[in-house]
């Protein structure tokens, strides 16, 4: 009973309908005013439901720190360029410092290698020498290891005496053969000239020989 007096209520101000008075000393409505009442309460109330407020805008809250507003945190600053420099000057440094040490090192190596090529050479030449009775002539060179010569010098040749290739020096220069040698006349000269190509010299540039 106490709904049907709101709805008409709703509906009453909503229209002045003279039949949305309510009966005198019962407080009830007509079967017509309660059912025009509650449609006209229902559209209100649908319309009054489907608006929605508007909602206010979420801020972001800054915490607050001692009494202090605290202040956002910075972004990151780069290098400044002096400190670009003492980067690259130590840089320079080391470089200065380990370079040499390096540099010999690997003039080392060339120098080792070189000298394990000759004896490997000499190994071959003297396989050959056992086959023909004597090492290669100067003029046949360290190709006869690998290429049986045309005369008849090498009747018994039995090679290739070397398993690869005929190597070059780690300076990329061919090793030099004599035969008859100067230095070792009944037999062979076998040497490289170093880094530099050329006769004598020091360091990377010495001479490596085979009978030294």
């Amino acid at each position: 009973m106490a709904s049907d007096t709101a709805l008409s209520s709703i509906t009453c101000s909503l229209s002045l309908h003279p039949t949305c008075a309510l009966a005198r000393g019962t407080g009830r409505f007509s079967a017509r005013s309660k059912n025009q009442g509650r449609k006209r309460a229902t559209v209100y109330l649908e319309s009054v439901v489907h608006v929605k407020p508007k909602t206010p805008r979420a801020t972001q809250a800054v915490p607050i720190q001692g009494g202090k507003r605290a202040s956002l945190p910075r972004c990151r600053r780069g290098f400044t360029l002096i400190e670009i420099l003492v980067v690259i000057v130590i840089i320079a440094i080391l470089a200065s410092l380990v370079a040499p040490s390096i540099f010999q090192n690997v003039g080392a190596a060339k120098d080792a290698t070189a000298r394990s090529q000759i004896e490997m050479l000499g190994a071959a030449l003297d396989a050959y020498r056992l086959d023909n009775g004597k090492y290669p002539p100067t003029a046949l060179g360290l190709e006869a290891l690998n290429t049986k010569p045309t005369d008849e010098s090498a009747s018994n040749w039995r090679g290739p005496y070397l398993r690869k290739a005929l190597p070059l020096d780690p300076w990329r220069h061919p090793y030099i053969y004599k035969a008859p040698g100067e230095v070792n006349p009944r037999g062979y000269d076998l040497l490289s000239y170093g880094a530099d190509g050329q006769p004598g010299g020091e360091g990377e540039n010495a001479d490596i020989v085979s009978w030294k």
